[in-house]
């Protein structure tokens, strides 16, 4: 027969299923095992009997108050702390105690007071063993109602109160107990006491506890036989609180609330975390975006100063051409006729007056192109390289709440640091005559190949004179053809127009040959720098990536997950109200 209505059944699956999913959210998010078990704990109170938590010091009357709830001694009492491990005290055909393992022994007694209910006898939190806090703080969040005694001798303590609040976080239920009322000499003296745990509690957690002021001791001899010192005991208003509290629909709210108000607490932790690290992943973002934007404005201004370096040589191509039109305005007229007949003669002062130093400024140029290009390269790496050191040192004492030992912090610093040492090791082994060299026979070659000659031992400059002069070669051909023709002298001027259009032809084909063979060449060196730069950060952008994305993913699914829990909450309310 099935206690729970079909309305309830509903809402207590629904529960399963919304823990599930918290669960599966934050298993790819590496939560500790301690939320895991706490989840699952949640998940297995769905099936088990209501759970009451005593919690309080050693010495606070814990025992002795769950000795006076039961009406017989049952628990040991002491000054010392007498309870060492956990005690799960349930109903069973008779008395016996089981040892589950070190932290945590089961009781089982004949009273039909624990036939609805399981009692939970903690060790104190106070007590010398620190590992006794440690157990009963992991014990608490499967509580459905925590009875937290407090003792008139030394009322609302420093630990109590530290204690409450991690308790007050889980978002339970939770009664103070005001217990050794007998040793107050007035009823003054009681009301004093209670005030000041009304008020730090208020101040500690928001709002005002049900406070009830008892003595174990009186109770417990009260119900074996003195009905004035039960009266005295003033213990009957909490086990009416108790029993009216943990009637049907009453257990009911609180054994349905209670993994809600856990699965929340997570919710809460882990959405904060998420936040936390997808806000260190934003300034990831920009500042893979500034090294983005750092590159692109690289590729701009080094195209821009290339055009202006390649003007520079094409000036003095120009200045050739200019000088090679003169000479020709010189060298084909009638004063000159006789040196038109010496082809030797006319080719060498094309190459002094008009060729002069084309080569050896043209070498230079191109060689202040090469270390410029080389120089911009280095200057690109140590950007970034300064760029990754500041975001290490920007972030080296930020640090976000990781409750598991997941590798998201390990495996970003890990690549910060080793995208880093990879762009301090190509700066500090950069090889600056190496990668000039390198271009420099990139670009001979380039050039060579688009005028079809072979590439020797010739500087770039001489290769280009080599093209320069074959057309005065061939110019210097055709004027010699028409001297040899009969006495046509009245040509000469048409000659030279046709020596003086060759030239011009030859050098602006030239001009186009070695701007296009540098700029390829340049085009491909700047982009094979960027290339390598890319390669060098590719898989931390792809960690920020995978990992911005995986951590949205869980966002939605908390964000999600926290919906449907307040939905539950006023479902369970109006179901058990």
């Amino acid at each position: 027969m099935r206690i729970l209505s079909e309305p309830q059944e509903k809402i207590l699956n629904a529960e399963r299923q919304v823990l599930n999913d918290l669960r599966l959210a934050l298993v790819g998010f590496g939560f500790s095992q301690e939320d895991q078990k706490t989840i699952q704990e949640s998940l297995e109170q769905l099936d088990e009997l209501f759970l009451l938590v005593v919690v309080g010091e050693f010495n606070a009357g814990k025992s002795a108050f769950i000795n006076a709830l039961l009406g017989q001694t049952l628990l040991k009492e002491g000054v010392t702390p007498t309870t060492t491990q956990i005690n799960l005290i349930k109903h069973g055909a008779s008395e016996a105690r089981t040892v589950v393992d070190e932290t945590m022994h089961v009781i089982t007694l004949p009273v039909e007071w624990l036939a609805d209910i399981s009692i939970v006898d903690t060790p104190g939190t106070n007590a010398i063993i620190r590992s006794h806090e440690v157990i009963t703080s992991k014990f608490v969040p499967r509580s459905d109602l925590v009875l937290f005694i407090t003792s008139a001798d030394r009322p609302f303590t420093e630990s109590e109160r530290s204690f409450l609040e991690k308790i007050r976080s889980w978002g339970k239920k939770v009664v103070i107990v005001l217990n050794k009322i007998d040793l107050f000499q007035s009823e003054d003296e009681l009301q004093q006491v209670e005030r000041f745990i009304a008020e730090n509690a208020l101040a500690l957690i928001g709002m005002t506890p049900e406070i009830y002021p008892i003595s174990s001791r009186l109770a417990l001899r009260g119900k074996q036989g003195d009905p004035a010192l039960l009266a005295a005991s003033r213990f009957a208003p909490l086990e009416k609180y108790i029993r009216e509290t943990l009637d049907e629909r009453g257990r009911l709210r609180l054994k349905l609330m209670n993994p809600l108000g856990v699965a929340a607490h997570l919710v809460d932790r882990y959405s904060e975390v998420v936040k936390g690290r997808l806000d260190l992943l934003q300034d990831d973002v920009s500042m893979l975006g500034d090294v983005d934007s750092q590159l692109g404005l690289y590729r701009e201004d080094m195209r821009r100063d290339f055009n202006f370096r390649m003007a520079d040589i094409e000036n003095i191509l120009f200045e050739m051409e200019t000088r090679g039109q003169d000479y020709f305005d010189d060298i084909f007229r009638l004063g000159r006729i006789f040196d038109l007949f010496n082809k030797d003669r006319i080719r060498l002062g094309f190459e002094q007056k008009v060729v002069g130093e084309v080569p050896a400024q043209i070498d230079r140029k191109v060689t202040e192109m090469i270390d410029w290009l080389v120089e911009s390269d280095l200057r690109q790496w140590r950007a970034v390289t300064d760029h990754l050191a500041e975001r290490r040192r920007a972030h080296e004492d930020r640090i976000i709440g990781d409750p598991g030992p997941g590798s998201f912090h390990y495996d970003r610093e890990r690549l910060i640091e080793g995208v880093g040492r990879e762009a301090q090791r190509v700066v500090e082994t950069y090889d600056k005559s190496a990668e000039a060299q390198a271009l420099a026979e990139g670009a001979q070659s380039a050039v060579a190949a688009s005028a079809a000659l072979e590439v020797g031992a010739v500087g770039l400059g001489t290769l280009i004179t080599i093209l320069a002069t074959t057309a005065t070669a061939d110019a210097t051909g055709i004027i010699m053809a028409s001297l040899l023709a009969v006495v046509g002298l009245f040509i000469i001027p048409a000659k030279r127009r046709t020596a003086k259009n060759d030239l011009r032809a030859r050098l602006a084909a030239l001009r186009e040959q070695l701007s296009t063979a540098l700029r390829t060449q340049f085009e491909r060196e700047i982009e094979r720098s960027l290339q390598r730069i890319n390669e060098a950060i590719s898989p931390y952008t792809r960690f920020v990536r995978a990992e911005q994305g995986k951590l949205q993913e869980t966002q939605t699914s908390l964000a999600a997950i926290d919906v449907e829990l307040e939905r539950l909450k006023v479902e369970i309310e109006s179901q058990t109200s």
